[in-house]
């Protein structure tokens, strides 16, 4: 599986799935990506369409919908398009533990700024933007970090963790030993605010966002515009 621990791209995450065999689970990072064009406030999710994704991995999708509308477009039709998808994944995929991921990765695609690689994302979201616990958070901690370690520990990779799943931290020693030695980094946040700032080196991807949304909300109006015209014209 391609996983980029390096470098930095718009639109693309590494978020962290759980893979369960007996009594026996290990994280499997995984790519998603994100790709936004002009629309109509829809959301696709390639999972869901290709009968993969399970209920619970739908409401997150939704709630990300959910999100952005009450966020950007209060006002005014959300003139946005997303699409959304676990790259090289060919089984179900269930769960909300990648809506932070995802949404990141949709944020990041409208803006054009892009997401340091070196850094793997876990975390539920509501429609608020406030990061929620998710499970298996120990082995996703290490699942990264075992695929980092192997290309080699540079002090900028790590992994971002909902603030309520802080308590339940019990990782391995080597784990622990290059966190403290800052060879790996486990950062905890509360909101896809500070999810952001934290892997773009920007606090003004919100202000960027909204700019952005903005500049396509008038081309669908100038775009509608015509037909808008020709139908009055017709009444």
């Amino acid at each position: 599986m391609r996983i980029d621990t390096a470098g930095a791209v718009a639109g693309q995450i590494n978020g962290l799935s759980v893979l369960d065999l007996g009594d026996f689970s290990f994280a499997q990072p995984t790519r998603i990506t994100a790709t936004t064009r002009l629309g109509s406030g829809d959301m696709v999710n390639i999972e869901r369409e290709v009968k993969l994704s399970g209920a619970i991995h739908s409401k997150g999708v939704l709630i990300l919908g959910a999100f952005l509308a009450a966020r950007y477009a209060r006002d005014q039709p959300l003139a946005l398009g997303a699409s959304l998808v676990f790259e090289q994944s060919y089984g179900p995929i269930d769960g909300d533990s990648a809506s932070l991921a995802e949404l990141c990765a949709i944020l990041s695609s409208i803006s054009g700024i892009p997401i340091r690689q070196n850094w793997a994302v876990t975390g539920s979201i509501d429609q608020a933007g406030h990061v929620q616990a998710i499970g298996a958070v120990n082995e996703k901690i290490e699942g990264f970090y075992d695929i980092c370690a192997a290309r080699g520990l540079d002090g900028r990779q790590g992994v971002l963790i909902p603030a309520t799943n802080v308590r339940h931290l019990m990782l391995r020693d080597d784990v622990v030993g290059a966190v403290r030695d800052g060879r790996f980094a486990v950062h905890a946040v509360s909101s896809v605010d500070e999810a952001m700032a934290l892997l773009t080196g920007r606090d003004d991807v919100d202000a960027v966002v909204r700019a952005r949304l903005a500049e396509l909300g008038k081309l669908r109006q100038k775009i509608l515009a015509p037909a808008q015209r020709n139908r009055q014209a017709r009444s």
